[in-house]
């Protein structure tokens, strides 16, 4: 099957590449034309459409930033659905059961199958084709796309036949990390207020049973360095805590503590941090304490 990529933007393009680099050929297409730039230099063909790209390309991977821009790609005046040759979609953006369940039935009019394989391990893991992978989907279609998937995934995980299951995993996993990091800033927030040396005791809780990724890597990396850039925007963050949010209420689930990281991501939208950095949420939780983490300057 020949490939094709729409949505090359900061984890889209690393896939992307991935995906060149072992099928030899793809055909992309971004609606910002310098996100395509380093895939045509590596002989990828880009095209000015979704469209285009299905008219080419047996199999269409997505990875869109929001639900709007990922219905558009598909069922837009210029969308899949309209292509020639495209026999199979996958999607591999987070966006909740509701909308992939429309374009799932919208695709299907038209006799293409979609897989749901949304990703999760951030940016460069992405380069080092070490992302991990959810998928559901028919189990003909998920053997079939699985070895394309294998170019730019370390671990897929094939969550069930049906299309969305992989999305209630993926917001599952989603919350715990966000609520990894509010936590992890609180309780340096507390030390800090407290004349105890925050980096200590991020060590202390690295070396104990309070260690998770946002305090092994994320914390120590981005907040306590103050480079809040860990190429994780604010707005796709609120994005995916909403889809968390909707899934809880409608499957009646109480998420206690998860409900608190929700409104920690909305404060730090009312702040003004909508285009801003997730690790520039340690600013909501600084000011709510008043006081600042001494941070270092290494």
């Amino acid at each position: 099957m020949k490939a094709g990529f729409i949505g090359t933007g900061s984890m889209g393009a690393p896939l992307a590449a991935n995906l060149l680099d072992q099928e030899k050929s793809l055909v992309a297409y971004d609606i910002n034309p310098e996100a395509t730039v380093k895939l045509a230099e590596k002989q990828a063909r880009i095209v000015d459409s979704p469209v285009a790209v299905a008219d080419e390309s047996d199999l269409v991977f997505a990875c869109m930033p929001s639900i709007e821009s990922f219905r558009t790609v598909i069922a837009g005046d210029e969308g899949v659905i309209h292509g020639k040759q495209m026999k199979t979609f996958v999607n591999l953006g987070t966006m909740g059961t509701e909308a992939v369940a429309e374009m799932e039935e919208t695709l299907a009019a038209k006799g293409v199958p979609m897989l749901d394989s949304p990703i999760t391990g951030g940016v460069q893991r992405a380069w080092d084709a070490d992302i991990t992978v959810i998928t559901s989907g028919p189990q003909a279609v998920y053997d079939a796309v699985e070895p394309f998937l294998k170019s730019f995934a370390r671990d897929i995980h094939y969550v069930g036949d049906k299309v969305g299951q992989a999305q209630i995993a993926k917001v599952c996993n989603n919350i715990m990390s966000f609520t990894n990091m509010v936590i992890g800033l609180e309780a340096l927030t507390l030390a800090s207020k407290g004349g105890v040396d925050p980096n200590k005791v991020l060590d202390v809780i690295n070396s104990g049973s309070g260690q998770n990724s946002a305090t092994l890597t994320k914390i120590p990396n981005f907040v306590m360095k103050g480079n809040f850039n860990m190429e994780a925007p604010m707005h796709i963050i609120a994005k995916d805590a909403m889809l968390w949010r909707m899934e809880s209420e409608r499957l009646e689930v109480p998420q206690g503590v998860a409900s608190a990281t929700y409104q920690t991501i909305q404060q730090a939208l009312a702040m003004g941090l909508r285009n801003g950095d997730l690790s520039e949420i340690v600013k909501v939780i600084e000011r709510a304490a008043d006081t600042e983490i001494s941070k270092s300057a290494d």
